[in-house]
């Protein structure tokens, strides 16, 4: 009896009727990391587990387009018999696959067989004359119309879309807020005036005396009073013991140093107290 040797480097093959080919020089297959030497005898491969989609329409009219112009019919000659019979092929495949999406195929598949049928009927004539209408006319226009549509959804989406080919730009500042106050308003300037004059009429004094009374000395003594201060009530440039034409002398000087951006009258907010300060002092 003879028998044959094995070189170490040649693994031994499993005995059986019929060895399989081998692969990676070891076994037919690997499963989770271990060997297979033979095939599985219950491997079950379902029909539709390989399925290759070389086309992908979006309805009926889109496909009958494509038939159309890959075989360079004339859209407006439209050999029917050859196209109903690669629709109804076509709508077969999906039928088998998708009933519900084979319905709008369904639907086509019979205004092409309608068409058919109404141009093998001997035509018929007008009364006024006229040649016949061809049936296949409204389908070429749904055809022309679906066409130019396609064509210009296509060139939109050539279009730059923000998020799709673009981003904006965004950068962030880091910027100090300065404190805004709210403009001052007249209204309410009249009314600090008129609190001032009554609080002027209670230290009123009886004696008539005769006395000058500079502008321009009192918007010094304003700007002294604000000097070196952040914020001076307005009540405080006011004294109301020296009577009421010094009241309206320093008044009027504080508009003047107002109207000249000399100081700056503001407030917190409405209604708030009324504070007067030096327009060249830093915050």
């Amino acid at each position: 009896m003879s028998s044959t040797a094995l070189s170490p480097s040649e693994p031994a093959l499993p005995d059986g009727p019929s060895a399989p080919e081998v692969v990676d020089h070891v076994a037919v297959a690997r499963l989770y990391g271990e060997p297979l030497f033979t095939m599985p005898l219950d491997l079950y491969i379902p029909p539709d587990a390989l399925e290759v989609f070389l086309e992908a329409f979006e309805g009926p009219l889109d496909f009958l387009l494509y038939l159309i112009r890959k075989q360079n019919f004339n859209i407006l000659d439209i050999p029917m018999l050859s196209v109903t019979k690669q629709y109804l092929v076509y709508v077969e495949q999906i039928r088998k696959r998708n009933l519900e999406l084979a319905a709008e195929y369904l639907l086509m598949a019979a205004m092409l067989i309608e068409i058919k049928s109404r141009m093998l009927l001997p035509p018929k004539k007008s009364a006024e004359g006229e040649e016949p209408e061809d049936p296949r006319a409204e389908l070429v226009r749904r055809l022309l119309e679906y066409e130019q549509m396609k064509r210009a959804a296509m060139q939109l989406n050539t279009v730059p879309q923000f998020g799709r080919d673009f981003l904006k730009a965004s950068v962030y500042v880091d910027q100090s807020i300065a404190i805004r106050f709210p403009d001052v308003d007249v209204l309410d300037l009249q009314e600090a005036w008129r609190a001032m004059v009554q609080r002027a009429k209670l230290v009123q004094h009886h004696r008539i005396s005769r006395a000058e009374l500079s502008v321009r000395e009192h918007m010094s003594l304003v700007l002294k009073k604000l000097q070196g201060k952040r914020f001076v009530g307005f009540e405080d440039l006011f004294e109301p013991s020296q009577g009421m034409p010094v009241l309206v002398v320093t008044f009027i000087a504080m508009l003047e140093l107002a109207k000249e951006t000399l100081i700056e009258i503001t407030q917190a907010e409405a209604f708030a107290p009324i504070y007067v300060r030096l327009a060249f002092t830093p915050n």
